[in-house]
């Protein structure tokens, strides 16, 4: 690849058909909207052509007459080789059909992504592909002769329109077994092939459940493989066909002319929807291959979930097209809360309430948890707030149900806002006794 840059002089190598690609850009400092506009332009003429000549090329002698302008506004012309599908399968431009045919099974084997694993294999195997499939017909071997890629997409006969490499490579092998008897076939098959989308359900529990696990059935819709068709999505008795408009491709090009080049736009084929076939509609499934029913799935929550948590069941969604992988079911939990217990990871928090008296005196108290109700002890002298620890009682940790978080206890002191008489005079003693039994202790 060689840059020009746009400046007083542009350079250009003859014995290559460059293609000029355009990049022009007004950067903004104001707003984050950057506004890009890529072109290519293909130039085709003789050797005796002035290639950058300001009559025959106007817009680049343009762009090129001012540097500051090239600075401002960023544009840049890059000059790349087109490929040489001669060279790329190693034969003579005068090679007969047979050497080409020859010369690409040899290359074809060497490089296919399934024997090698390198990391430009298939890219290589692409490029020999379209070697072959433009050097093994007469009229785009033709065009390529005299015009190169140029004149095989001005007759439109762009890249995209090359056949799939794999189907080619499958029909030259075909009764082979595909890769000369090594049985790698079916590649073409596999390439149309769309695996299901995932299905998403959402089970609420309630707060116990979700603490100790439990076993649920659920009810689930999703798409699944027609019976009538088994998935082909084409009549009984029928069978499909290459579609003519895209070739098989499933996507067609569209090519506009424009002052700054040819602008192409690639779109899924609207006669076959981009399956590259055209088939009768099978007329359960109309076609798509798949129906919509209901199952019902029995379902294993774990002890530990809470809300948020995710389980995934396996080949439960919705079932691919072509053959494809079935998608996954994922089960999204929405847990009640308990209108007492609160729930902090694996731990448990609860907060009771005592007399001042308990809390002097100390006490045992029922207090609820999601094993029952179980005794704590409230030991004597405890200050208000205190947190006690009750071991073990919380949540199971998720997947590990022989470790548990604990139940935590707040201790919430009350004061009687009003005293009977009896009572104040006994408060009043004990008053008396504590201050004689401060001043006893500073003597």
């Amino acid at each position: 690849m060689a840059i020009i840059p746009c400046g007083s002089t542009c350079v250009a190598q003859w014995g290559i058909r460059p293609q000029f690609i355009v990049r022009s850009y007004v950067p903004n400092r104001i707003t984050t909207t950057q506004s890009r506009v890529t072109c290519t332009m293909s130039y085709l003429g003789a050797s005796s052509s002035s290639l950058c000549s300001r009559d025959s090329f106007p817009l680049l002698s343009y762009m090129g007459s001012s540097q500051t302008s090239h600075r401002r506004r960023g544009a840049r012309f890059i000059v790349r080789a087109e490929s040489d599908y001669y060279n790329v399968l190693g034969v003579s431009r005068n090679a007969s059909k047979s050497e080409i045919k020859s010369a690409y099974r040899k290359l074809a084997r060497s490089y296919h992504p399934d024997v090698n694993k390198d990391p430009g294999a298939e890219q290589k195997f692409k490029e020999i592909s379209n070697a072959y499939e433009v050097l093994s017909d007469d009229e785009k071997r033709s065009l390529y002769d005299k015009y190169g890629e140029a004149g095989l997409k001005g007759a439109g006969m762009g890249m995209g329109d090359f056949s799939n490499p794999f189907d080619l490579f499958e029909s030259l092998f075909e009764g082979m077994g595909g890769m000369g008897g090594m049985g790698m076939g079916g590649r073409s098959s596999r390439s149309r092939a769309v695996d299901g989308q995932d299905e998403y359900y959402s089970l609420v529990l309630n707060f116990k459940e979700a603490v100790f696990g439990v076993e649920k059935e659920i009810e689930i819709t999703r798409l699944e493989s027609c019976g009538t068709c088994n998935g082909s999505g084409a009549k009984p008795g029928t069978t499909a066909s290459k579609c003519t408009t895209c070739g098989g491709q499933g996507q067609v090009i569209s090519s506009a002319r424009t002052p700054l080049g040819i602008f192409q736009q690639v779109m899924t084929c609207s006669s076959c929807g981009g399956t590259g076939e055209i088939s009768t509609p099978c007329n359960t499934c109309s076609g798509d291959g798949r129906v919509r029913k209901t199952k019902r799935i029995s379902l294993k929550v774990p002890a530990g979930v809470d809300s948020g948590s995710r389980l995934r069941v396996r080949s439960e969604g919705n079932a691919g097209k072509k053959g494809g992988s079935p998608g996954d079911l994922f089960v999204v939990i929405e847990v009640m809360p308990d209108p007492v217990l609160k729930r902090d990871d694996t731990n448990i928090l609860y907060t009771c309430k005592v007399s001042y008296i308990d809390a002097i005196l100390g006490t045992t108290i029922k207090v609820p948890t999601v094993d029952g109700m179980v005794d704590l002890k409230i030991p004597a002298g405890t200050q208000p707030n205190t947190t006690l620890v009750m071991a073990k009682k919380g949540v199971p940790v998720l997947n590990k149900s022989n470790m548990r978080g604990d139940q935590l206890v707040r201790v919430q002191v009350e004061i009687p806002k009003r005293l009977s008489s009896e009572e104040r005079k006994l408060i009043e003693e004990l008053a008396d006794l504590s201050k004689d039994k401060a001043a006893s202790s500073r003597r």
